[in-house]
């Protein structure tokens, strides 16, 4: 990612959301932008239209913490998006060493993670990382994401979003699933723009997806912590799960991911139905084989 050009192309992008009357300005004239002008930015964060400009042509270095929250108050940032800001302004500090192709972490799954989400019987649980490879699952969660798993390993959540066929079937609202999916991948991207798997990821999903493309360019952003989410299993219909991501303190990069249905709800009867399905096929836990980590 380049990061000067991501900056231009995000604060653009805030601007061009905020009108001047959501802001208390008067509008006067007709207006050849959307949204909000660089100069009224400026005069909302404090800070003068020559030192925003420079913010928007990409130069972050150097900028401290209380401008930036100073812009995103003046384009009105959520939490997701002033963290998204702040992660382009860490990234426009460093630089990658020649042949660097970004983190190594995140690749693989210690014994004990794997235990532990092997022994959460009542919910299909996973091991991620911010590419969203699917790294490891235990007996539920295998039965659940069988159409996720069955794809060529690694298995990547947001490759099957897009390029599935099966995907828009298996999410009940696929559409929303698909914002999240590249909004949750623009988010990783700013907190680690030298990743090159990462990059490839995204290129090939702008390249053989149009949808996919047209979120990515929103460049909106989101912190994917919980939710209530629809599926439509294969085996067992409609499911509403609760959604929760764990992050893996002595893992940075790797999360354990949860889904789980209301006690007494249809959906954890028919949550019931399929672990005791994975059970009676005697399957083991999901784990990505050595070979692909390297």
């Amino acid at each position: 990612m380049d990061t000067k050009t991501e900056v231009r192309d995000f604060l653009t992008s805030r601007r061009a959301k905020i009108t001047p009357e959501e802001v208390g300005l008067v509008s006067y004239g007709t207006r050849q932008v959307p949204g909000l002008r660089r100069e009224e930015v400026a005069t909302l964060a404090g800070i003068s239209v020559d030192y925003y400009n420079r913010m928007e042509r990409g130069s972050l270095a150097g900028v401290s913490e209380e401008i930036l929250k100073a812009v995103g108050g003046a384009l009105r940032l959520d939490e997701a998006e002033l963290a998204h800001l702040v992660d382009l302004a860490h990234a426009s500090k460093r630089r990658p060493a020649r042949g660097h192709r970004g983190p190594t972490a995140g690749r693989s799954v210690r014994p004990s993670v794997a235990w532990v989400v092997d022994a959460m019987h009542g919910a299909a649980a996973f091991v991620v990382n911010g590419r969203q490879d699917v790294l490891a699952a235990n007996l539920l969660g295998r039965a659940f994401c069988a159409p996720v798993l069955d794809s060529p390993e690694p298995a990547n959540m947001a490759r099957f979003t897009y390029l599935d066929p099966r995907a828009r079937e298996f999410f009940a609202d696929w559409g929303r699933t698909a914002r999240e999916c590249a909004a949750a991948l623009r988010t990783q991207a700013g907190q680690e723009p030298f990743d090159r798997e990462l990059s490839d990821l995204v290129g090939e999903l702008s390249t053989k997806s149009e949808e996919f493309a047209a979120f990515w360019a929103t460049h909106d952003v989101r912190l994917h912590r919980r939710a209530e989410k629809r599926f439509r299993h294969p085996l067992v219909g409609e499911l509403t799960l609760c959604y929760e991501r764990l992050a893996i303190s002595a893992d940075p990069g790797l999360e354990i991911v949860t889904y789980v249905p209301e006690p007494g709800s249809r959906s954890a009867e028919s949550f019931a139905f399929l672990a005791s399905h994975a059970g009676v096929d005697g399957g083991r836990p999901y784990a990505v084989p050595s070979e692909h980590l390297d």
